[in-house]
């Protein structure tokens, strides 16, 4: 799993069936110390993430685990919501 920042929605009108009724968020990726590191992405919301928090993903296969036994087709999903990141190196705890 990796931290992302949500940066907003995706609105798709014309998708596939079992994306109906699915949040689609625009994710930039973040490094350990909450710095971008990447591209933004589209991430699949399954814990209900809004504009501006920290969340983490996960890619692969696994992504689609969280919509089970359905069979959504994901590669980027948005598996849980950040509270507060404890960077154990720098003595220092970030609160979102």
């Amino acid at each position: 799993m990796q931290l992302a920042r949500v940066l907003g929605t995706v609105v798709a009108t014309v998708k596939t069936d079992s994306l109906e009724g699915r949040k689609l968020l625009v994710i930039q990726p973040l490094d350990g110390a909450l710095n971008n590191n990447g591209q933004p992405m589209v991430a699949i919301d399954s814990v209900g993430a809004g504009k501006g928090e920290v969340v983490f993903w996960c890619r692969g296969r696994e992504a689609s685990f969280p919509f089970l036994p359905a069979d959504v087709p994901s590669d980027c999903t948005i598996v849980g919501i950040v509270d507060s990141v404890f960077l154990e190196k720098q003595g220092t705890m970030k609160d979102q």
